[in-house]
């Protein structure tokens, strides 16, 4: 059902015949002040920022901020790009041929230094990846260890991703892996087992298609600190249009906030015209697990608001790749991302209070 994690499969060959080799970034400069509002501005900046799979709430905040004109009060005219099975909108970013693109996690980016592609993240919308573990209602499993006796629905990316994590961390075995097909019917006849999945999807899908709840351990929960939903863009775009960058990565913030807490009905009648298989239902569940497990707003959003990175975090994460073998240990991780647009506080106003 998700296909995110197919785009992290950079291969050399492949961008070679988009590659083209930009100018390093100029050094950063700190403490860079957060770009005012323009209220009017008679010539909006044309942005077009792709995502990585088809219309869903997962992409909410960003359509959101198209929808009540939230990235025009910023001076942009964005067009979103959606992703789906056929498509490689992150090949488009590295060709010019669009300005931003949505990134399933950080091991994308680490992935982006180790093939020389000059990409780099900008804000990290979740705090939390989505990904899970389903298991049976009756297993009554609440640890993560607990998962090890079972039958393993993994798909082929996340056998080289999160599941080598799996075996370095917790001790988890190949051998009691099958291939997950994003398909749940396996899973569902096999009381036996457990199937990854996204903690905003793949849980209601099952419910309906079986008629029961099932288990969820999110492995964010358990260790697995990557960031998810990235914003990328070329060293290029950082370097030359640092005003616009930093107006996209608020106007975006400020949508993830009106998603979440305000009225979000307007973002939603985008996707769904986008992407009829996106129902109200749907939609309300998604919202409700973003909401109940943290995955855009907890941790280090709270105090610095959503988009929020940190080098202690991109490091920790390196680190556990890094032992696992997901990742090459002696690539410079910290040019994959950078501080320069975040951790500003933008958007915390429209947080509701406790």
């Amino acid at each position: 059902m998700k296909a995110a994690l197919l785009l992290r499969a950079l291969t050399a060959a492949l961008l070679a015949s988009v590659l083209v080799v930009l100018p390093a970034a100029a050094q950063e400069k700190q403490g860079e002040k957060q770009a005012e509002k323009p209220d009017k501005q008679e010539k909006l900046d044309k942005v077009s920022f792709g995502t990585n799979w088809v219309a869903e709430a997962e992409h909410g905040g960003f359509f959101q901020a198209v929808a009540d004109g939230t990235y025009r009060k910023y001076g942009l005219d964005v067009t979103i790009v959606p992703g789906g099975p056929n498509d490689n909108n992150r090949m488009l970013l590295i060709a010019g041929k669009i300005d931003f693109f949505m990134a399933a996690n950080t091991l994308m980016s680490f992935d982006a230094v180790a093939n020389h592609v000059p990409l780099v993240s900008i804000a990290a919308i979740f705090q939390k990846d989505p990904q899970v573990l389903l298991t049976h209602p009756e297993l009554k499993i609440t640890r993560l260890e607990e998962l090890k006796p079972l039958t393993l629905f993994v798909s082929k990316e996340g056998i080289a991703g999160y599941f080598q994590w799996l075996k370095s961390e917790y001790g988890f075995d190949e051998k009691n892996v099958r291939p997950y097909t994003f398909n749940p019917q396996p899973f569902i006849t096999n009381a036996q087992s457990a199937m990854q999945g996204y903690v905003t999807s793949e849980p209601f899908a099952v419910e309906k298609a079986a008629g029961f709840k099932p288990g969820i351990i999110l492995l964010a929960d358990h260790g697995f600190n990557a960031y998810s939903t990235l914003i990328e863009t070329r060293r290029e775009v950082i370097d030359k249009k640092p005003d616009l960058v930093q107006r996209f990565v608020d106007a975006s913030v400020i949508g993830w906030y009106n998603y979440l807490y305000g009225d979000n009905s307007a973002g939603n009648a985008m996707i769904k015209k986008l992407n009829p298989e996106m129902t109200d239902e749907l939609l309300a569940y998604s919202v409700g697990k973003m909401k109940e497990y943290g995955i855009v707003d907890s941790g280090d959003s709270s105090r610095d608001g959503i988009g929020a990175m940190t080098d202690e975090r991109v490091a920790s994460f390196f680190n556990k790749m890094a032992k696992a073998g997901v990742v090459r240990s002696d690539i410079d991780y910290r040019t994959a991302y950078t501080l320069r647009f975040v951790n500003k506080g933008v958007g915390l106003d429209l947080r509701p209070r406790k």
